[in-house]
C-alpha cells in the first residue's frame, strides 16, 4: 500500500499505525519529526503532478484544508482519493478509524481507543467560560460555526462567542473581539504562530492562553493528550 496525505493530522496517524505506507506528505506534516518521505508542496497548494508521480494507492485529504480543484486534478490522473470531514470530536474519531482502515489497518490502533476512551470520560466542566479564539492576524480571523476547534474547547467547558456565526472562519475586527469581552482569548500558534509577544498585546486587560495549535485543531495521535495539554494552558490563563 502506497499512500499519500495532505493532511498533517492524518499524516502523523497513518505513520504512527502503518510504518512504511506513507510515500508522500505535505510540507507542513511535522509529526512524526522523523518523517521521511516525499514532501509534495503545501496543503493549499499541493504538487499533483509529483503526486501522481508518486503512484500511489490512496490519497487522504479533508474538506476543510485541502481544494476541490486540486483533489478533482488528482482524481483526472486516475489517482484515488478520500476526502475527510471533521467538525466534532466523535467525527474525528470515525474518520479516522476509516482512514486508517482504507490505508490497510488489519484492526484500530490503541492510542485512537485510548484517545477516544479520554474524551469519554471527559467529566462536566465545573464552570464555563467564554472565549474568542484567533486564528490569523492581518487580517484577524476567528474561529466560527462548526468547526472541529470549538467543538474540542465546547467540552472543555470554554464557549467561543461567534459559534453561532454565519461563517465559519469569520473576518472580526480586533476591536470588536476586544468589546465583546470573553473571559479569555485563546490565542494557537496554528495556523497563525500567536506567541507571548504576538497577539496578547492586543487584548490589554484580557486573560490571554496561549495552546498547542497541534492539540486544538489536530484529530490524531495528539487527541490522547490533548484535553490535558490545553487544559493546563487554560488555566494557567486564569491565574
Amino acid at each position: 500500500m502506497r499512500v499519500v496525505s495532505l493532511v498533517p493530522s492524518l499524516t502523523e496517524a497513518v505513520a504512527l499505525t502503518l510504518p512504511g505506507v506513507l510515500a508522500g506528505a505535505t510540507d507542513w506534516c511535522s509529526h512524526p519529526a522523523d518523517l521521511d518521505v516525499t514532501r509534495v508542496g503545501g496543503t493549499k497548494n499541493p504538487r499533483t503532478d509529483l503526486i501522481a508521480a508518486l503512484a500511489p494507492d490512496l490519497v487522504i485529504a479533508n474538506e476543510e484544508e485541502n481544494r476541490v480543484p486540486d483533489l478533482d486534478a488528482l482524481r483526472a490522473a486516475g489517482v484515488e482519493v478520500l476526502v475527510t470531514e471533521v467538525r466534532n470530536v466523535p467525527q474525528a474519531f470515525g474518520e479516522l478509524a476509516r482512514v486508517l482502515t482504507a490505508c490497510g489497518a488489519a484492526a484500530r490502533p490503541g492510542w485512537l481507543d485510548e484517545a477516544e476512551q479520554a474524551w469519554s470520560a471527559l467529566p462536566a466542566p465545573e464552570c464555563r467560560t467564554t472565549a474568542v479564539v484567533p486564528v490569523w492576524r492581518r487580517p484577524w480571523m476567528v474561529l466560527g460555526r462548526d468547526t472541529f476547534a470549538g467543538d474540542v474547547l465546547a467540552r472543555l467547558g470554554v464557549d467561543h462567542l461567534y459559534a453561532h456565526h454565519a461563517e465559519r472562519y469569520p473576518r472580526i475586527p480586533v476591536e470588536e473581539m476586544r468589546e465583546a469581552a470573553p473571559d479569555v482569548v485563546v490565542l494557537p500558534d496554528e495556523p497563525y504562530r500567536f506567541t507571548a509577544a504576538d497577539g496578547p498585546e492586543a487584548f490589554p486587560g484580557l486573560p490571554c492562553a496561549l495552546v498547542s495549535g497541534r492539540h486544538l485543531t489536530w484529530y490524531g495521535p495528539s487527541l490522547t493528550e490533548a484535553a490535558t495539554v490545553l487544559g493546563e494552558a487554560l488555566r494557567a490563563a486564569w491565574r
